[in-house]
């Protein structure tokens, strides 16, 4: 029967995908394990320059200056507060801080267009000085030792264009949604994070605990400001101009989430269409895709990709599954595919879990949650960003940052 050898065809596809997964669920284990802190002996440290784009932040601003004033760093530091013309009392916060230490730095940066975090931040990097610059949303709070780990790891090779520490959830006991986005994190960063970068060496910048030497940033012009993925476009550059961005497990700073779905949907669909300015992106400047570097935009404009074709299969796999139950007979076990599917992503969350010290009963019974809620939003984003993204190539429109609401 055609239909059949289709599915099988499909379903050894499947295997090999879930495969792959699992074979990076493994080597991030192995990265996370046996990962030892850089200590690199400096007579002097380089400066830094911490940049902080903040529009409307404040309901978390103040948090985040605390913080960032307490990091530990023996070279010169100075923190920039990126005021984006903040109708709230976001200047309040930020001269007061400005106030009261000298390396805290107030910018008002100037209307302009487009708006969003990237031209922000090339305003950020115009005014400032630093030998390295490092970025933080303002919501924020890094551990004390934070930077300088990124810095020392920076510095241990010449092809290291900067470092990515870890990103975790501040408010992940708040509700299911924050739950599920701390978890989700988890397993990205040990996915997505440390496997790829023990296995091929490829590290993606998370738009916040990241650190930049300023002569990379000044080679590839900055950033982008038209990417709403700002973060990803720039990794993207960053290895076709041949370096690399190590990863920091223990560089750590904590995130606020969102708290409601419509917020979460909103700040997941701008991810998204950045995804998808990526791609029509290397498709028209094929100086990102020479040589090797094909490998790694392949494998940073797929993550997404990956992740819901492996839904909405083993989502096909479970109707076909009942349609065998009601005579419609196929030659495939699929129901045991579908099982495949769920086993897997539950044990993948269930080591991220383990490995950030985050195991209980709750979290084991959440990602089993997840399956049939969380992910399976992930296949209504995509069509959202595709539907948007249609629109506004249709209509030429800029693209438009919307901002993640704080609680």
């Amino acid at each position: 029967m055609i239909v059949s050898k289709i599915v099988i065809i499909v379903a050894i596809l499947f295997w090999l995908l879930i495969f792959y997964y699992s074979i990076l669920t493994v080597f991030g284990l192995i990265f996370k394990v046996q990962y030892k802190e850089t200590k690199v002996d400096l007579k002097e440290y380089p400066s830094v320059d911490i940049l902080i784009p903040a529009y409307n932040e404040g309901k978390v601003l103040f948090d985040t200056l605390d913080a960032m004033v307490n990091l530990h760093y023996p070279g010169e530091l100075n923190i920039y507060v990126l005021n984006d013309n903040s109708t709230d009392n976001t200047g309040d916060i930020a001269d007061y801080f400005a106030r009261l230490y000298t390396n805290v730095h107030h910018i008002k940066v100037p209307p302009g267009k487009p708006k969003g975090k990237a031209r922000v931040l090339n305003y950020g990097m115009s005014i400032s000085k630093g030998e390295m610059i490092a970025v933080y949303d303002a919501d924020n709070q890094p551990e004390r030792f934070a930077l300088i780990k990124l810095v020392q790891k920076a510095l241990e090779k010449e092809e290291y264009a900067g470092a990515v520490g870890y990103v975790k959830t501040i408010n992940m006991h708040k509700n299911s949604l924050t739950r599920m986005i701390g978890l989700e994190f988890m397993i990205f960063q040990l996915l997505m994070q440390s496997g790829r970068w023990k296995l091929f060496k490829l590290g993606t910048l998370t738009g916040t605990n990241m650190l930049l030497k300023r002569h990379v940033l000044e080679r590839i012009n900055g950033w982008d400001p038209y990417a709403l993925a700002e973060d990803a476009e720039l990794s993207l550059r960053i290895y076709a101009a041949h370096y690399l961005l190590p990863i920091v497990p223990d560089s750590v700073t904590w995130e606020q989430e969102p708290e409601v779905l419509r917020v979460w949907i909103r700040q997941r669909t701008r991810w998204m269409q950045g995804n998808l300015y990526l791609i029509a992106k290397v498709l028209s400047e094929k100086s990102l895709i020479r040589g090797m570097n094909i490998f790694n935009v392949v494998q940073m404009i797929s993550i997404y990709y990956l992740f819901v074709s492996l839904v909405l299969v083993s989502d096909i796999w479970f109707v076909m599954g009942i349609l065998n139950l009601v005579n419609i007979k196929f030659s495939v076990p699929l129901f045991v595919l579908w099982f495949e599917t769920l086993f897997i992503y539950v044990v993948q969350i269930v080591a991220s879990a383990v490995v950030e010290k985050e195991i209980n009963i709750r979290n084991i019974m959440y990602a089993f949650l997840m399956y049939f809620t969380y992910a399976q939003f992930w296949i209504y984003l995509v069509l959202k960003g595709y539907w948007l993204q249609f629109k506004a190539r249709r209509k030429n429109l800029e693209p438009v940052w919307d901002k993640t609401v704080r609680f």
